[in-house]
């Protein structure tokens, strides 16, 4: 499998050593993937994460045939020696999984390269998928279905596997991500035009699961369609941890990308089920959800320290909450890990990740909060209101003490509470730094040791400063600080509409029409010649033209054409996506020699079922439909079409003024007789 080179997020490279895309990527085309030969450190981490995916995929298919012949063999001998081979292949799982494991918590491969001290983010590895040959089988149902010669759609068929191909590798930056959302829209129309109701491709999707490399596979596009939605938001994790978080526009990007990753696993969540991977289970969605949220979080924290450089008591305050509310979120994805459906999936240098940022944040929080007691002077009268309004909602439960008046005046009170949460932020500190050295991965970690060093040693500092040898009373247990934060974390959910997208076969015709829900009976050629009142048929429509009504005894009538047929072709030329004007202009050019027409008609009732829609929405006024991007030759895709993708069981949830809820197209010009 390929695995993806990168780029900075100023379209740069990071340092790491020949981050290149190929030539195409820098034109205006999103449809190429990064050089597959580029060897940064992220692509040689996602070649080992293929090898291994591929490794685990054949061990698995070894235990299953190791298990079906354990279970259908009677004799003891050949029972012993496969419990024995099951054995190995059991301890040999087990170690691919530690090692995928392990490369799964390479947070270090994904930060930046700046040199200023941030504590690492957590990022998601991509999801490893097949190739994929849709030559034959996409041939085969042009033929079958459309009635088409499938060779002559080749081009389309090869761009659409070059385009797979492509997102496959995708960058990490604003380009990378429209490759991804490019593929995921044209899914779309790949649903609609070749995956029936009632049968499927029969092709497989196959895909590795993100964090145990377990291979899952369907027939199902849906599938399709939620690895590619789950590999935009890991995209968004990585670009997210990448950005230099010591500057305000980096910081800002950051929150940017983990809001937008936030947005795509829920949406995830929300409109697929039934997942056959871990990675896309509702458990493990939710988790990493709230994981994005708070880490958009901790940014906002950063974003503050960045903002507020003044020293003054009431910024002092709302550093105080802010870190409370980030150890406050981290707590919650803490428990969310170490639920019994996550915590065995969850790599344990995430969990204990989490753990540390819980309680190093509520160290922070303590810290801020003794030096906006100890380091700000006393208010003043005229600053007392503004300072008892922001401390009285300051705790959770107020300290024991003097009243809040005397503690906000006298020094030495502000010292005795500030010193009291000092000690209880050392004790954080402390347990943060413990929680991290029982892991061998995060011990690694050199920038995250030196975060919780310098915080640990910053505290120490100012507990000496302040300690007095003269302090014979007993340090009291300072109250928490309430979470709040000025920015609340939104959950951006993916902007389909971000991305416009050609349908790639509109050559087989309006989708309104032809597509594989619909079925017809074969083309149907028809020679009519005008007689005094015409050629006897009403036309209503485009893309293709209906004929909305037959007059008994004309010239149509007598032919053979029906209420309810489409004219797709007027003398040899094709009319699928004509217009009504353009067609009614071939109908009177023709001489006397008369005019050969294609039509076709839809089976059952459907054909009968469009013209009553017709009728229904001429009677209404077709305002509405006037703009239906989706007849037009070069399609778009909107937000809401794409957001009827995203249903595991194919579930239609079209809205009823959707455009593309209507199977035909907008009729801008009255009903006419010809």
């Amino acid at each position: 499998m390929l695995a993806p080179a990168e780029e900075s997020p100023a379209g740069g490279g990071d340092g790491d050593g020949g981050f290149v895309l190929l030539q195409a990527l820098q034109s205006s085309s999103a449809r190429k993937g990064c050089d597959p030969f580029a060897q940064t450190q992220r692509s040689k981490l996602q070649h080992r994460r293929a090898r291994i995916n591929q490794q685990i995929n054949k061990e698995m298919r070894m235990r299953a045939g190791a298990e079906n012949l354990f279970r259908a063999t009677s004799n003891h001998k050949v029972k012993e020696t496969v419990a024995l081979e099951l054995s190995y292949v059991n301890s040999n799982l087990q170690l691919l999984k530690e090692e995928l494991e392990e490369l799964n918590s390479c947070m270090d491969v994904y930060q930046n390269d700046s040199e200023s001290i941030s504590v690492p983010m957590i990022p998601l590895g991509l999801k490893e998928t097949k190739e994929l040959d849709l030559l034959a089988p996409l041939k085969d149902l042009i033929s079958e279905h459309y009635g088409e010669d499938g060779t002559l759609f080749e081009k389309e068929i090869k761009e659409f596997m070059e385009l797979r191909q492509a997102m496959r590798t995708p960058s990490r930056n604003e380009a990378g991500l429209e490759l991804l959302m490019e593929y995921y829209n044209q899914l779309y129309f790949l649903d609609n035009r070749f995956f029936p109701p009632s049968k499927n491709l029969g092709v497989f999707f196959h895909w590795y699961d993100s964090l145990t490399g377990v291979p899952s596979h369907q027939r199902a596009l849906a599938f399709e369609k939620g690895s590619v939605l789950f590999n935009i938001g890991a995209l968004h994790t990585q670009i997210g941890a990448r950005q230099d978080r010591a500057s305000l526009p980096g910081v800002n990007r950051a929150i940017d990308a983990f809001q937008k990753a936030a947005g795509a696993f829920n949406y995830l969540k929300e409109n697929f089920s039934n997942a056959p991977s871990l990675d896309m289970s509702a458990s493990s969605l939710n988790m990493l959800v709230r994981l994005m949220i708070a880490q958009v979080q901790e940014c906002v924290f950063e974003k503050v320290t960045l903002l507020r450089a003044q020293s003054d008591f009431l910024t002092q305050l709302q550093l105080a909450h802010e870190a409370a509310r980030v150890e406050d979120v981290y707590s919650l994805v803490h428990q969310t890990m170490t639920q019994a459906h996550v915590k065995d999936y969850v790599p344990f240098s995430w969990t204990t990740m989490v753990h540390v940022k819980s309680e190093h944040f509520k160290a922070l929080s303590h810290y801020f909060a003794a030096i906006a007691l100890c380091d700000c002077p006393a208010a003043s009268d005229a600053e007392l209101p503004e300072h008892e309004k922001a401390f009285i909602q300051f705790h959770v439960t107020m300290p024991d003490g003097p009243s809040l008046r005397i503690l906000l005046q006298d020094p030495e009170e502000r010292r005795k509470l500030g010193k009291a949460h000092l000690k209880k932020a050392i004790m954080k500190h402390e347990e943060a730094m413990r929680i991290h050295s029982l892991c061998k991965i995060l011990r690694k970690m050199d920038i995250l040791q030196e975060v919780l060093s310098f915080a640990h040693k910053r505290s120490l500092s100012k507990y000496s400063e302040i300690d007095h040898e003269e302090d014979f009373f007993e340090t009291g247990d300072a109250p928490d600080i309430h979470p709040k934060t000025h920015q609340k974390p939104e959950i951006k959910s993916p902007n389909f509409s971000q991305v416009k997208v050609t349908d790639l076969f509109h050559r087989l015709g309006p989708l309104s029409v032809f597509s594989a829900k619909n079925k017809w009976y074969p083309v149907r050629r028809v020679h009519l010649v005008r007689g005094e009142n015409g050629f006897g048929f009403t036309l209503r429509g485009d893309s293709p033209v209906l004929i909305a009504g037959v007059i008994p005894g004309g010239c149509a009538a007598e032919a053979g054409l029906k209420e309810g047929d489409y004219i797709i072709s007027v003398n040899g030329k094709d009319c699928k996506w004509s217009k009504h004007a353009e067609v009614v202009q071939l109908l009177k050019s023709t001489g006397e020699e008369g005019v050969e027409i294609g039509v076709i008609t839809l089976q059952g009732s459907e054909g009968q079922k469009v013209a009553d829609k017709k009728a229904a929405v001429m009677s209404s006024g077709g305002g509405l439909l006037k703009n239906n991007k989706e007849n037009s030759r070069k399609s778009l895709m909107n937000s809401k079409s794409a957001s009827t993708l995203l249903v595991w069981n194919k579930k239609s949830k079209r809205s009823k003024n959707s455009t593309y809820s209507v199977p035909f197209t907008a009729v801008g010009d009255n009903e006419a007789m010809y």
